[in-house]
């Protein structure tokens, strides 16, 4: 989550405007409207076939439709990333980050550097 919040601020940095960022709790995800909107179809169009590339993978996921209207978009992300990549402590204190008062560990804004200094 650390790395997570600080590209956050470079993105709001870079686009100049605030980002709000509304987690699901731990453990939640199950209630998740839209997860079990999506998943239950890919996992019904996927199943009974072999996942043998990730080509495979991408087509099966991107060709999920449903009768209501659900068109599925996928594509293969083949950039590498560099794991391991510690954030210090005067990294994350630097973020612009607002807590919003309900569950403010979940739930945030993360701002501009530009706004704050306008403050």
């Amino acid at each position: 989550m650390r790395l997570w919040k600080i590209e956050l601020q470079k993105l709001a940095d870079e686009l100049g405007v605030p980002i709000t960022v509304c987690h699901l709790p731990p453990s939640t995800s199950k209630w998740n409207k839209i997860e079990h909107r999506l998943f239950s179809f890919i996992t019904g169009n996927w199943r009974g076939k072999p996942l043998a590339s990730h080509q495979v993978i991408v087509q099966l996921i991107a060709a999920t439709t449903t009768k209501t209207g659900l068109k599925v978009r996928c594509q293969l992300d083949e950039n590498t990333y560099t794991a391991g990549i510690k954030v210090s402590d005067a990294e994350i204190d630097a973020v612009n980050l607002t807590r919003h008062n309900f569950h403010g560990e979940w739930n945030y804004m993360v701002s501009p550097k530009a706004l704050a200094l306008e403050r």
